[in-house]
């Protein structure tokens, strides 16, 4: 990923282990049993690192995935999707045992990992590929559009840019991005914290 690359070579001597944003509220809860039943949600978050590991340590959670979402070139590369022209998205899609977790639970918490007044990217990542949205299935959509609706009214309709989009076709990344804030704690410690992310989302969610 040569941008952040970039960005994290130039940290790495100072990086401390974070192990990425954990959901807040400390340890989990007791396990419940596993139903068997999956659904699936999509988020793209800005840069999918961060956004699939706010969502791989939530209970109910089975698997999140990096990928792309939201553009028009089918089995898009990383390299393709930053170039630009793709129209895609870095997104996540998300697995989870609905007996466990709920779809607006997931959004709930989504809306507070981003932020969603920022048009140009997260955080140190700039451009469209760093853009924000909820991809919702035309089932989910109803629940994705209320979810929202509470979070505009923390945040003000006038700075409240990031849309529910109607689900797209997802397209997992390579395997070299995925799970790289567990694989690369230190790595991904260092770039959270040099792209500001704790102290821009309590600027903004308080």
């Amino acid at each position: 990923m040569p941008r952040r690359l970039l960005l994290i070579l130039a940290i790495l001597a100072a990086a401390a282990c974070s192990g990425g944003d954990r959901a807040e509220g400390g340890a989990p809860p007791a396990a419940q049993q596993d139903s068997g039943r999956r659904e699936v949600a999509v988020f793209a978050g800005g840069c999918f690192w961060s956004t699939e590991s706010n969502f791989e340590h939530m209970p109910g959670v089975v698997a999140a995935v990096s990928g792309f979402a939201g553009g028009r070139t089918a089995n898009p590369t990383y390299d393709q999707v930053v170039r630009g022209g793709t129209g895609h998205l870095e997104a996540v899609q998300v697995t989870f045992d609905p007996a466990r977790i709920s779809y607006r639970a997931l959004v709930d918490r989504f809306w507070r990992t981003i932020d969603p007044t920022d048009a140009e990217g997260q955080f140190c990542d700039r451009g469209a590929s760093y853009g924000t949205a909820v991809f919702a299935t035309t089932a989910q959509r109803p629940t994705a559009e209320a979810s929202r609706a509470a979070a505009v009214r923390i945040i003000g309709a006038d700075r409240f840019v990031t849309p529910v989009r109607a689900a797209a076709r997802f397209w997992p990344a390579g395997a070299e991005h995925q799970d790289f804030a567990r694989r690369n704690p230190v790595r991904y410690g260092g770039y959270s914290r040099f792209c500001g992310r704790p102290e821009r989302l309590r600027q903004v969610w308080g």
